[in-house]
């Protein structure tokens, strides 16, 4: 195998007039990013890939993110690769992918297809076969059918070793189609590997819509929920999702017996199979008496967050008789979103009762039922 020092050149200078819009394409929204961002994941993302350059257009500085190696491009995208590689020539690798920043939904196995057939060539490209009939056309009607069998649909990345595709853009025209067919015209052999048809160019605005539906489909999704009960005690008011409800008795608990949060933080545990309070915050040591169980929702959200999910929603079901939920339902939702840093929107508190069964229907404490929705994009 070949010793490889890999960077990536994500290619985006164009100015993507026929999608439409208000900014080129490779900066407008998509997927709850953007179509630069995208690209620019996949390529950094990957475990072969060194390093990432981007080449912009002069006025887009201001839409990279943070710490994104950048240099500017020029007047055609010859001539922005070209800017790339020069940028990157003595930074020593041996090999580089060229990536349109348009193809947002890169597979990671197209970029293992590529990686592994430089191990063998100088040059390698995706590609999928041409399978529809094709015509060609004479005012607007069928002139002729055209031979598919030997026809492939390009893509990107295009890989290269390093000094042979700088050298074969140094004796370059400028007017090539894309870097294949400058790699061609300087005599590299260029291996095709399979393509994937998500790795769609964005182009026209119904891509756009297409492309959600591929990264959408990617999103990690998980549902979790939790379940806690508290007996009643002796006291004046109870804790309910963090708002005090004053009642004629108190819950029974290790910590502040909030049963409405302890089942909406087992709900985001279990969301994560990270287990319940118990794991993180056990009964038998005693920094977490009579805690408050904030500190139990903020730790869940803050995992929830640092592995990479957003908290989607959150539902949460108080079962008790007494005392009435209703009138401070509101003042629950505000205050589990406050502690959550979610909209209201996304956070449900409603209350039922057992219909006088069970223990709830003697009142004998509350129970509470909640499902977490987490999303990793």
């Amino acid at each position: 195998m070949r010793q490889m020092k890999t960077i990536a050149i994500l290619v985006a200078a164009g100015r993507g007039l026929r999608a439409g819009g208000d900014l080129p394409k490779q900066w407008q929204p998509l997927a709850g990013a953007r179509v630069f961002d995208h690209a620019l994941t996949a390529l950094a993302g990957h475990p072969r890939i060194d390093d990432v350059l981007a080449v912009i257009h002069s006025d887009d500085e201001a839409q990279l993110p943070e710490g994104v190696a950048f240099v500017h491009g020029g007047q055609t995208r010859a001539a922005s690769v070209r800017a790339g590689l020069e940028a990157a020539r003595d930074g020593g690798f041996t090999h580089v992918l060229i990536h349109d920043a348009a193809r947002a939904c890169l597979p990671a196995e197209v970029t293992d297809r590529v990686m592994g057939a430089l191990e063998a060539h100088d040059a390698a490209a995706p590609a999928l076969r041409v399978t529809d009939a094709l015509w060609r056309s004479e005012a607007g009607t069928v002139a002729e059918a055209v031979p598919r069998a030997a026809l492939w649909r390009a893509q990107t990345p295009q890989g290269f070793a390093f000094a042979a595709i700088l050298a074969a853009h140094e004796s370059a025209e400028g007017t090539e189609a894309d870097d294949v067919e400058i790699a061609r015209n300087h005599g590299l052999d260029v291996a095709i590997v399979e393509g994937h048809e998500d790795n769609l160019k964005l182009t026209h605005p119904a891509d756009f819509a297409r492309a959600e539906r591929i990264l959408g489909g990617q999103m990690d999704i998980r549902l979790g929920n939790g379940f806690d009960v508290h007996a009643f005690e002796p006291g004046d008011h109870v804790v309910l999702c963090g708002v005090r409800v004053p009642h004629d008795r108190a819950l029974k608990g290790h910590s502040d017996a909030d049963v409405g949060m302890h089942a909406v933080t087992d709900a985001i545990y279990g969301a994560l199979a990270m287990g319940d309070i118990g794991r993180h915050f056990p009964p038998s040591d005693a920094r977490w008496r009579g805690a408050a169980s904030h500190v139990f929702l903020e730790h869940a959200c803050a995992l929830a967050r640092e592995t990479g999910f957003e908290i989607g929603n959150i539902d949460c079901t108080l079962v008790c008789e007494h005392p009435k939920i209703g009138p401070h339902a509101e003042a629950m939702q505000a205050e589990m979103a406050r502690i959550m840093k979610l909209e209201p929107a996304r956070v449900s508190i409603k209350a039922t009762t057992s219909e006088r069964l069970g223990f709830t229907g003697r009142e004998e404490g509350i129970a509470a039922l909640a499902t977490a929705t987490l999303v990793k994009p």
